[in-house]
């Protein structure tokens, strides 16, 4: 086995597939950093370039488009409030206090280390747990995803703000939101119009969402505003600061790694959750919403920690983790190389080579992060009335070039108007975002296991799994409510 290493080590440390993941990190971070431009098109884009290289230098430029696409989309969170990808929206929570603050490169650097700890320990438990996981993610059908939809929901009241109520008005719009366009039945729900019986896409409704209010803020309340612009102030992350974010980094490495290894998750639900758990554990509980570097530690490390956990499934089981890996899952069999049990065997050495590239690809990750961040930290340092205009250009031309589609625009346009009366009225966007994310899969796993056994709600906690996500989610909710009760005494 030594000597296979060694062989898949000296196959892989050329200068060409060194050349081939540093373009593939680079291009994915620019891409992840414009709005609506998301890792999946970025993959799907360079599919087609792969088809004349050599079987590892295609996944491994696949990949390392996925992983730096998943950690830009963190730069223009934090820098204009506009998640580049649904994954970073979590990070604008606190990633956009902070560049308000004038340590954007505080911020910036605090993402950075968080995502390079969470996919190296992502590519750990590609290599070491792959047959584990899998196997746990084989056991887990309808029920157990949606006792684990409710554990994930249970999120919301991390990030309710200052009150529950609230951001349980927020999920309940969301989840109302996400029952837009036709079910798994075929039935269509408010189809006003010929495009909504496809319901609302996450890219418009999150960019939305979070983007075109902080544009209609500049505007409404321009003669309250300064327009200095904002300053990058000490970019260094101390040594207290890295120590006290150590333990939300870490736990959000592995729920990323657990969350992205159950096939049609996604790094979205992982970094909420874990963003939620890192409040709820936090001695500054209080500070998350206003610029808290944990905030940034556990949202970045869970999405990038899911990076190398969403290939589990398709190595071990030909089973597509998420989209990206579906678009994967192509690649391989481009080349002749079938996903699933047999892949270990026919194709060991290859396997060999993927494990090692992918753990140059976390270092390079961390290069391109530091270079490309001096080039957009500049971009904080643009006064907001010159910048309102170049965000909403972004903004459109993003989403429209995702399906050239104006109904995505519209989307687009009202999400931004209703996220801004949410601001007025105080009622907080993340909840929001959270419920509709994972409203889909909640229905179709409540449908699916009411299915099976035949409308007896019993199956929802007839496995151990089922027990443990719904023990879980109560201890959750007790707990928040507890601190909210604090917080009214007080």
């Amino acid at each position: 086995m030594l000597n296979d290493l060694l062989v898949a080590f000296q196959a892989v440390a050329t200068i060409e597939n060194f050349l081939i993941m540093a373009a593939g990190i680079w291009g994915g971070v620019i891409i992840g950093a414009i709005p609506g431009m998301t890792g999946t098109m970025a993959v799907t884009l360079a599919l087609p370039f792969t088809f004349y290289m050599q079987p590892i230098p295609s996944i491994l430029l696949l990949v390392a488009l996925y992983k730096g696409s998943t950690y830009g989309g963190s730069v223009s969170a934090i820098l204009i409030k506009t998640p580049g990808t649904a994954s970073a929206a979590c990070t604008t929570l606190d990633g956009y206090p902070l560049a308000q603050q004038g340590k954007a490169g505080k911020a910036l650097n605090m993402a950075l280390y968080s995502s390079c700890t969470g996919d190296f320990i992502s590519n750990l438990s590609l290599i070491f747990i792959a047959a584990p996981l899998a196997l746990l993610a084989l056991r887990i059908g309808p029920p157990e995803y949606f006792m684990l939809m409710i554990f994930a929901l249970t999120t919301v009241a991390g990030v309710s703000g200052r009150s529950l109520l609230l951001g349980l008005v927020s999920a309940c719009l969301g989840l109302l939101l996400a029952t837009v366009g036709e079910d798994m039945y075929g039935s269509f729900r408010f189809d006003l119009t010929v495009d909504m019986q496809s319901g609302l896409a996450v890219a418009p409704v999150l960019i939305g969402l979070f983007a075109i209010p902080e544009l209609l803020k500049i505007i409404v309340f321009r003669n309250n505003q300064s327009h200095k612009p904002m300053q990058l102030g000490d970019n260094r992350v101390t040594r207290d600061e890295l120590r006290r974010s150590l333990k939300a980094m870490l736990k959000g490495s592995m729920i990323g790694v657990v969350m992205g290894a159950i096939p049609g998750i996604g790094p979205s639900a992982a970094a909420f959750s874990s963003y939620g758990e890192a409040q709820r554990s936090s001695k500054n509980r209080e500070n998350f919403g206003k610029g808290e570097l944990e905030g940034i530690a556990a949202s970045e490390s869970a999405n990038n920690g899911c990076c190398g956990s969403t290939m589990i499934p398709l190595l071990a089981l030909g089973v597509p983790g998420d989209v990206i890996t579906g678009v994967m899952l192509g690649a391989f069999m481009i080349h002749g190389m079938t996903p699933g049990p047999m892949l270990f065997e026919n194709n060991l050495h290859e396997v060999y080579m993927l494990f090692i590239g992918m753990l140059f690809s976390s270092v390079l990750l961390f290069g391109a992060g530091k270079a490309t961040m001096r080039f957009f930290s500049h971009i904080s340092r643009i006064p907001p009335g010159l910048m309102a205009p170049i965000v909403l250009a972004l903004c459109v031309f993003g989403i429209f070039s995702i399906s050239n589609s104006m109904y995505d625009v519209i989307v687009l346009l009202a999400m931004g108007i209703f996220g801004f009366f949410m601001f007025l009225f105080a009622i907080p966007a993340a909840p929001f975002l959270i419920a509709f994310i994972l409203g889909p899969m909640l229905e179709e796993n409540l449908r699916r296991a009411l299915a099976l056994s035949r409308g007896d709600p019993s199956i929802l906690v007839s496995s151990p799994i089922t027990w443990l996500f719904a023990s879980l989610a109560i201890f959750v909710v007790v707990v928040t409510i507890r601190q909210q009760l604090k917080k009214a005494k007080v």
